[in-house]
């Protein structure tokens, strides 16, 4: 994948890190809708720490005795961090609930309402971080960039979390899209990397090798998906069993992933006019979601410059549509330079890619950089509020300049 430029490329980044421990990362889910107060699914708060969405569903589905897809969720949230999200049970009894409790995990609230919760069922999400390493004397050039991106508008890249920890979730989307089933193997269970951990890097290097023996009992057992595809794999040595041996959940994911990596080169490719609009645009009202072509240029201009509307780039599917004009050209090239087209995207197998659109940039609600400092030595602390499906680390990163 390409290197990201930033929107503040001219102003200077402060330096320092976040995440450096696992509360300097708050994460507050903002809900699309409040529960009702009656109904069959109880909905239920947790507040998590150091652990990823996934796993505190698994916690949560043995607690409770179901299945992990029977609890809805409105999003995916961070491992590294503290986190508060909302998440539903159909039947479930609420007392229980509200009773569980772990040393990572705990419920905070539960109530009713009438529909499961699903993905996307949020409004947005409040962040509170800490950058560590910097402090009073950096707070200026910060509050600077923050200027301009309170202004202007955050760059609305997919940030590195979508691409995973090897940063290979993209192209085992791409093999799957243009059915490369061996190629997807090599990837999902082979070609080790220096960042994989040590039990990992020799299950890989085991699969390489083909002594799958070896390699199943070098996964470790929270890696399901890996055991489950390579035990299909040592059957018969054909990717096709493998793959089907994956959670469909899963491979929806590396396509979306792909997907997300062709929209960052789009978006890389307009960074410099992310506050403007051009003929041929799909653009999407800030506030309401509705999309519409550009027609009038010169008013839907200055709706653009007053935060009202954004651009937005495709995220190419069966049921996306190209731009007009040169913005089209754009996603066409970033389309066919990955090796496809546009026609590409439809149905993979039982997997549907319909596509949409997304904004090229995305609005920083309450924004403040304040100096700050505790027994852990100086920092400072950003807050924002920012609609779902936006990566608070991409601002971040624009402050810092150390992506």
């Amino acid at each position: 994948m390409r290197d990201l430029p930033y929107l503040t490329s001219g102003l200077p980044g402060i330096g320092g890190e976040i995440k450096q421990r696992v509360e300097d990362f708050r994460v507050t889910e903002i809900p699309l809708y409040d529960a009702c107060g009656e109904g069959s699914h109880v909905y239920f708060r947790i507040e998590k720490r150091g652990i990823p969405t996934p796993v505190a569903v698994a916690r949560l589905g043995k607690y409770m005795g179901v299945r992990g897809s029977d609890i809805g969720v409105a999003g995916l949230k961070d491992a590294v961090g503290v986190t508060s999200q909302m998440m539903s049970l159909e039947h479930a009894d609420a007392e229980k609930l509200a009773g569980y409790t772990d040393p990572q995990m705990q419920v905070v609230w539960t109530g009713l309402h009438t529909n499961k919760l699903r993905t996307g069922h949020l409004a947005g999400n409040v962040f509170n971080i800490k950058i560590r390493g910097v402090g009073q004397s950096q707070a200026a050039a910060g509050q600077a960039t923050l200027d301009v991106l309170t202004r202007r508008g955050v760059p609305n890249y997919f940030g590195s979390q979508r691409f995973g920890a090897r940063g290979d979730t993209a192209a085992l989307g791409k093999a799957l899209l243009c059915d490369e089933l061996q190629e997807f193997v090599e990837i999902f269970l082979g070609r080790p990397m220096e960042c994989d951990p040590p039990d990992c890097k020799a299950a890989r290097d085991a699969f390489d090798v083909d002594t799958l023996d070896r390699a199943l009992k070098r996964w470790p057992r929270h890696y399901a998906d890996q055991r489950k595809a390579l035990s299909a794999y040592k059957k018969k040595h054909r990717p096709g069993p493998a793959i089907g041996a994956i959670d469909k959940r899963m491979k929806r994911f590396y396509i979306s992933a792909f997907q997300s990596a062709i929209f960052n080169d789009i978006l890389a490719e307009r960074i410099e006019s992310l506050d403007s609009v051009m003929l041929g645009d799909f653009a999407q009202k800030i506030d309401g979601g509705g999309v519409f072509a550009i027609e009038d240029l010169q008013a839907e201009q200055l709706r653009a410059e007053n935060f009202e509307i954004s651009a937005t780039g495709i995220l190419p599917g069966s049921r996306s549509q190209l731009a007009g004009g040169q913005p089209g050209e754009i996603e066409n090239r970033a389309i066919e330079s990955h090796g496809v087209s546009l026609d590409s995207f439809g149905k993979i197998g039982s997997l549907k890619v319909k596509g949409t659109r997304r904004p090229l940039r995305y609005k920083l609600e309450q924004p403040t950089i304040t100096p700050g400092c505790d027994a852990y030595g100086e920092f400072l602390e950003l807050t924002f509020a920012a609609s779902s499906g936006c990566y608070a680390t991409v601002a971040v990163e624009e402050i810092t300049k150390n992506r």
